[in-house]
């Protein structure tokens, strides 16, 4: 009987193991199925705390409904009529004071027609001109492999990307635009460059694309995106899952590998799928002709801050569902989500929550990371305060820190992802990473990429 491990128990371990079930089911295989996890629950990044009347999302809030891989995964869990969608509205830019709204025919704050760009009030008159030259300007020499940031300068122009792109696309891949390939963010961008002469154009022709369900753009469920994570566990019928213990080392014996638990216990098994942070895979493999690689794989941070409040959300500005902070905000906070505007099954009876973003990018990071959960608290409602007028107490919070947690997609991440898998392989057969340290962020990415992983294991079983 062949056995297969993963290790760790976020949405990527979970999927990989659900997919691994379904065929060795449909194959009527003999095979030994473990999932490991260091912590007491399943579902890494995906944490739903029910607060009173609201429900907060400590990790990631929604799930990009336009990603073709995500619906038919949910039909199969059956979780169809859980499905709620977020609330559309205005996105704002905090910026010389003020909140400043975003298009909202746009994408990532990438004009998809030219009526968006020329209504845009966060661009002057000559940054529209500069943008024009998009439509007459040939690519001749950018790759998927090249920067983002610098691609989407060269057409469109740098007042447009710096004061509209830029703070909503760096916040979303928590990096520096310029640091940011075009192959982990947006790379239909290349695609419609090359194929229409136009970004704007090529998101012009595409827009439907974009605006799938009447413009509702991410989904989540009624009682939380723990639902997924819940679901998914029960299905797991086959899988011997152990929470709350750690892997210490692995090791090789014969043709197959030794796994040492924290509790003491030893694993033998023939597959080991790491779907962990890759710090954590870089430990447990501890080999130096790995460490260039890994140590080329970059972190950032992020603090979560939810404030509740005995008010209702209508006090927020009409139509809004939250703002970013630009680089002439006097806000400390990167960004605040609107939560019960964007997400009405997060507050019960329409009272205010909100949410908002600290992260490693901001000057502030470092005197923020050393504060206690109660003074982070003072530096959001100081927040608040500023860029909403709003001065009330909240009755409840809730502070979430991700200290070098966030997977950054700098230039070089494909090539060492490249380099890392291809000497993995050479020197630990049937021992794969896996997880948004790699291959995507999103949790339909990392779905995909568990799915990749357990067809790779099937080939071989």
């Amino acid at each position: 009987m062949k056995t297969v491990v993963v290790v760790g128990g976020g949405i990527t371990g979970l999927s990989t193991m659900y997919y691994l079930q379904k065929t060795v089911k449909a194959r009527s295989l003999s095979v030994r199925l473990i999932l490991i996890e260091g912590n007491e629950e399943l579902g890494g990044k995906i944490r739903t705390v029910h607060n009173g009347p609201f429900k907060i999302e400590a990790g990631a809030d929604s799930i990009v409904a336009r990603k073709q891989n995500i619906k038919p995964f949910i039909k199969e869990l059956d979780l169809e009529d859980q499905v709620v969608y977020n609330a559309t509205g205005k996105s704002f830019i905090h910026t010389d004071g003020m909140l400043k709204g975003i298009p909202e025919d746009a994408l990532f704050g990438i004009p998809m027609s030219l009526e968006s760009l020329a209504k845009s009030d966060l661009v002057s008159a000559q940054g529209k001109v500069d943008a024009l030259k998009d439509f007459y300007t040939k690519n001749e020499t950018f790759t998927k492999n090249d920067s983002i940031g610098l691609f989407l300068e060269s057409f469109l122009g740098k007042e447009l990307v710096q004061k509209q792109i830029s703070p909503v696309l760096s916040g979303v891949y928590s990096g520096k635009l310029n640091e940011l390939t075009i192959a982990k963010t947006l790379p239909e961008m290349l695609d419609y460059k090359n194929e229409y002469g136009s970004i704007i154009r090529g998101l012009s022709e595409n827009k439907q694309k974009y605006q799938s369900k009447g413009n509702k753009k991410f989904l989540s469920f009624k009682n939380g995106l723990s639902t997924l994570v819940d679901r998914i566990e029960e299905s797991l019928d086959l899988v011997e899952i152990s929470k709350g213990v750690s892997v210490e080392k692995i090791g090789r014996r014969d043709e197959g590998y030794i796994i040492s638990l924290a509790n003491g216990e030893t694993l033998e098994t023939d597959f080991i799928v790491l779907s962990t942070p890759h710090t954590v895979a870089h430990k447990l493999l501890d080999d130096r002709e790995l460490d260039e690689d890994f140590d080329g794989l970059f972190n950032s941070s992020m603090i979560s801050v939810y404030l509740g409040f005995d008010i209702p959300d209508s006090k927020l500005p009409k139509d809004g569902t939250g703002f970013i902070a630009g680089d002439n905000s006097d806000l400390i906070c990167n960004a605040c989500t609107w939560t019960s505007r964007k997400w009405e099954h997060t507050s019960e009876n329409s009272q205010l929550l909100v949410r908002l973003f600290y992260k490693s990018s901001s000057p502030d990071y470092e005197r923020l990371r050393s504060l206690t959960n109660q003074e982070l608290i003072q530096v959001a409602l100081r927040d608040i305060k500023n860029s909403l007028s709003i001065s009330a107490d909240p009755v409840t919070n809730e502070v979430t820190k991700w200290h070098e947690n966030m997977p950054n997609y700098h230039i070089k991440h494909p090539q060492i992802v490249q380099s890392l898998e291809a000497k993995i392989s050479e020197n630990y057969p049937n021992v794969l990473l896996a997880g948004c340290s790699y291959n995507g962020v999103g949790i339909p990415d990392c779905i995909a990429d568990g799915e990749k992983k357990a067809q790779e294991i099937c080939l071989k079983l």
